[in-house]
């Protein structure tokens, strides 16, 4: 578990970037934050492993001060994966693996034979290994960003940004990659973005922020969409347009949902018959 107590966080320039920031992140769930840019999410995230040190409060995991410790030692126990995935040129890709790795005195071979394994783990050929960043793709380098976040097995991966600089194409199968790892692998996920829609793809717990990390609202996709706190909440998910603006259309082969624009988004079909002894009222009305 993740805790920040009271945080915050005045840059030299007098920027208030965080103004009194608490809350608890859930153990083995992914807690996002969302908001636009400049509103403290970016500092929040860096805050957990020290990469920016808060002005007051404190951040702990498991009930223990991220300040007490050193900090280096910190950084390589939590995994890390960034915007346009921060690897290193010179290195090949098994080496920008094996990092961590490597400098937590794991010997090459051993660092190399984990640094395969996650290769597989994060769906990228064993042809790349040998490869260097700019001869892969953007999503594969984002693929071998998230693979060295998880070399070292960290309980905690923080993930800042990590498809912002990616196509949608490659986003879309990013995020549904980050979704089966996280199924698999049972970590607690840290994700920011600006993006409400990969907010609530990837979010058991969503953080909607405003300026000075400022909490507008905190819930899951289902209790935010279903009753926003407010009608700055209403006009950041765009609870009355697009996509989540949804009507029933009833055509002569049943009925559809539809958004605002008119575009048919799924159909409405009976659910199937539950086994006696359990609740069977979760079916679409007639």
């Amino acid at each position: 578990m993740i805790e920040f107590r009271n945080v915050t966080k005045r840059f030299p320039d007098g920027t208030l970037a965080v103004d009194d920031f608490s809350l608890v992140l859930p153990s083995r769930k992914t807690t996002v934050f969302v908001g636009s840019s400049g509103c403290g999410k970016t500092t929040l995230l860096r805050m957990i492993n020290r990469m920016v040190e808060p002005t007051s409060g404190d951040v702990e995991i498991d009930g223990e001060s991220v300040l007490t410790g050193d900090p280096v030692a910190l950084r390589r126990r939590i995994g890390y994966v960034m915007q346009n995935s921060g690897l290193m040129p010179h290195f090949t890709v098994i080496d920008n693996v094996a990092t961590v790795l490597r400098l937590n005195g794991v010997k090459r071979a051993a660092a190399h034979e984990r640094a395969r394994e996650l290769l597989t783990t994060v769906g990228l050929d064993q042809a790349l290994a040998d490869r260097y960043p700019s001869q892969l793709s953007g999503g594969q380098q984002q693929r071998v960003g998230v693979a060295r976040g998880l070399a070292a097995d960290p309980n905690i991966l923080l993930m800042d940004e990590p498809f912002g600089a990616v196509d949608p194409i490659v986003r879309a199968d990013l995020q549904q990659e980050t979704l089966r790892l996280q199924h698999e692998l049972d970590k607690t996920v840290v994700f920011v973005t600006h993006d409400i829609d990969e907010a609530f793809l990837l979010g058991d717990q969503v953080v909607i922020l405003d300026k000075g990390a400022r909490v507008v609202q905190v819930g899951s996709p289902s209790e935010i969409i279903e009753n926003p706190a407010d009608e700055f909440v209403s006009a950041f998910i765009g609870a009355d347009r697009g996509r989540r603006a949804l009507h029933l259309k009833h055509t002569p082969r049943g009925t559809v949902v539809v958004d605002s624009e008119g575009r048919t988004q799924g159909a409405i079909v009976d659910a199937p018959e539950a086994p006696m002894g359990e609740d069977s009222t979760a079916k679409a009305a007639p």
